[in-house]
């Protein structure tokens, strides 16, 4: 083979790395599945964590990242660029996760609300008290903590997903720290 159609094989063989959200947006309006699936691949891990969360069952997390994603590659062409791609894709997960809850049947109780033994000490024990502690926050509160302490989003990529101010944002995370200390100083 010659040296130029081993450069051509080659090329071809590779996958192509976009440098921007906005090359590897274009690239995907154009129906190119190797930018969507660069995409799914740079979002989806976090993705899953955050939906996991929300949902508390790792099928439904998995399948509501499958329908974002897929919400995600018919809406490209729509996408105007008012937020970063990362922000818009999780507020898409996020109200998919939100339209799954409210098709599930109501539960006795709240996703994560597990017993917890008084007194008991350990690590798990700490890990049920904080997934108790979660699932009695109030919702937006518990999601602000989600995005910040758990996924790392900074506050005006929050403000952006859940379409508050900032100020909001910091102020939710303020007051679910101050909640779970608390109630985590109760199970004690």
């Amino acid at each position: 083979m010659m040296a130029a159609e081993t450069v051509l094989a080659f090329a071809k063989s590779r996958p192509v790395d976009f440098v921007n959200d906005d090359l590897l947006l274009a690239a995907c309006r154009r129906g190119d599945l190797r930018a969507f699936e660069q995409i799914y691949e740079a979002h989806a891990p976090r993705l899953k964590s955050l939906a996991l969360q929300m949902l508390g069952n790792r099928q439904d997390a998995e399948d509501a990242v499958q329908d974002a994603f897929i919400k995600v590659y018919r809406g490209a062409a729509g996408f105007q660029g008012q937020s970063s791609l990362g922000t818009w894709i999780c507020r898409i997960l996020i109200n998919t996760c939100y339209d799954l809850l409210r098709t599930r049947k109501p539960q006795s109780e709240e996703p994560g609300a597990e017993p917890v033994a008084p007194g008991a000490r350990g690590g798990v024990t700490l890990r049920l008290a904080l997934k108790a502690a979660l699932g009695k926050l109030n919702p937006n509160h518990r999601m602000v903590f989600q995005l910040f302490e758990v996924e790392g989003y900074r506050h005006a990529e929050i403000a952006s997903i859940l379409q508050v101010p900032e100020g909001t944002s910091k102020a939710w995370l303020f007051e679910a720290k101050r909640e779970l200390k608390r109630m985590l100083g109760e199970a004690r």
